[in-house]
């Protein structure tokens, strides 16, 4: 049996979590202003978003983590005797860090890398990787782990709104961006992660607090008839907006138990935008 170790990239946000799991990140870079910031070590969320709030003019974008410090990740974990790494990527249809994993992986010699591309972001990957850890931790095999993730994979989805198109449009990762031009600082629509990875418009609505109920009228909707579930709220410094969300969800979906919430990490909410917020869940067999 090979020792299986688990590694993650920033858009996970598994610094919001509590783990005792030893999971290497690959930290993306936020670009603010003039300055450069490695994910979570070197700005927080609170940080982030309220630099954004206090500047208007500042637009961030992101950087992926460089290909040479996976490859240092992947030569590490070799010298400390790990034959196998999973690696749990974001949606590969978000960034390129599913690819440069890969590339990363195959120039290390006598160590099995296997790139795993969650099709998703934030909640759903980081329980895809918390999971993997467990189950490396327990002896589970390579493909025990890879399809108890696929799992995941296959039964989760957000839906989201945004305060603000700019930032998924600018950043390129809305997937039916054309529909918006011309409108998209007036557009406040419904979104969601489609089953390949993308983010995608479900309806164009005028004004946030519309688009945050239908979110959460989508929800109930696509979960009448689910009730083991494990529901999330992932927000861009939004308290207000997520309270609201879980109380009404709560009340009109009495059997959902506890929801857990977190704040997107900087590397997120730099294509999200600040308050932009989601409802999701992943359905338990």
């Amino acid at each position: 049996m090979g020792k299986i170790a688990v590694v993650t990239d920033t858009n996970a946000c598994l610094d919001y979590f509590d783990y005792d799991y030893d999971i290497p990140i690959f930290r993306s870079i936020i670009h603010l202003g003039e300055n450069e910031y490695i994910d979570h070590i070197e700005l927080k969320a609170e940080d982030f978003y309220k630099a954004l709030n206090d500047d208007k003019t500042l637009f961030p974008k992101t950087s992926q983590p460089p290909t040479m410090q996976m490859v240092e990740t992947y030569e590490s974990l070799k010298k400390s005797g790990y034959t196998d790494v999973i690696v749990i990527t974001i949606s590969s249809h978000m960034s390129g860090i599913f690819s440069s994993a890969q590339v990363a992986g195959k120039s290390v010699e006598g160590l099995n890398v296997h790139v795993f591309d969650s099709k998703s972001v934030a909640f759903p990957q980081a329980k895809m990787t918390l999971l993997a850890a467990s189950m490396a931790q327990e002896g589970k095999s390579v493909e025990n782990i890879l399809a108890a993730m696929e799992n995941i994979r296959d039964n989760n989805h957000i839906y989201f709104g945004v305060d603000t198109l700019a930032y998924l449009v600018k950043n390129g990762r809305l997937s039916n961006a054309q529909g918006f031009l011309g409108s998209m600082l007036k557009v406040k629509p419904l979104l969601h992660i489609s089953k390949e990875g993308k983010v995608e418009n479900v309806e164009k609505i005028r004004t946030f607090n519309k688009a945050v109920n239908r979110v959460i009228d989508m929800f109930i909707e696509e979960t009448k008839n689910m009730d083991n579930l494990e529901v999330f709220i992932c927000h861009a410094h939004n308290a207000s907006m997520r309270d609201y969300i879980e109380k009404t969800i709560k009340e009109r979906k009495p059997s959902i138990g506890n929801v857990f919430s977190m704040p997107l990490t900087p590397a997120v909410g730099a294509h999200a935008g600040p308050g932009a917020i989601g409802l999701g869940y992943i359905a338990r067999y």
